[in-house]
């Protein structure tokens, strides 16, 4: 990986982690970036994003203010995706919500198109880019 695309990776954690992009332009910015996946865990307060070459860059998070929940709950999950992807709720938000219905960790699968959250006991929700 270059400095370029790390410093791309960078910048684009702290303005996502702020607020002050959104969804869309993170996975924008990835994809220039030669990202191929990430993955966060929020237990564990850390993102680790993968290149096609094997390269890896783990960067460490704030931890959250919200605990998370003991159940997993697809459908207020689901509901923190749509306003993500509306852009109405930026990413500390969506990081309380997807936390608070039971989400301990999620991986963004860029070239694959999609993103698998992932609860405590191993649940699973799928969620398609939209088109």
């Amino acid at each position: 990986m270059n400095q370029a695309a790390k410093q791309t990776i960078i910048e684009c954690s702290q303005a996502s982690a702020e607020g002050r992009i959104h969804f869309g332009e993170v996975v924008s910015a990835l994809i220039q970036a030669g990202v191929e996946s990430y993955y966060v865990d929020y237990r564990a307060c850390r993102t680790t994003y993968y290149f096609p070459c094997g390269d890896t860059l783990t960067l460490d998070n704030s931890a959250s203010e919200a605990e998370i929940g003991e159940s997993f709950d697809g459908a207020a999950i689901q509901a923190a995706i749509r306003g993500a992807q509306q852009g109405t709720v930026m990413y500390p938000e969506f990081k309380r919500l997807s936390q608070k219905a039971g989400c301990a960790s999620y991986a963004v699968w860029i070239a694959g198109k999609h993103v698998a959250y992932y609860g405590r006991r191993g649940e699973t929700h799928v969620e398609r880019f939209p088109s």
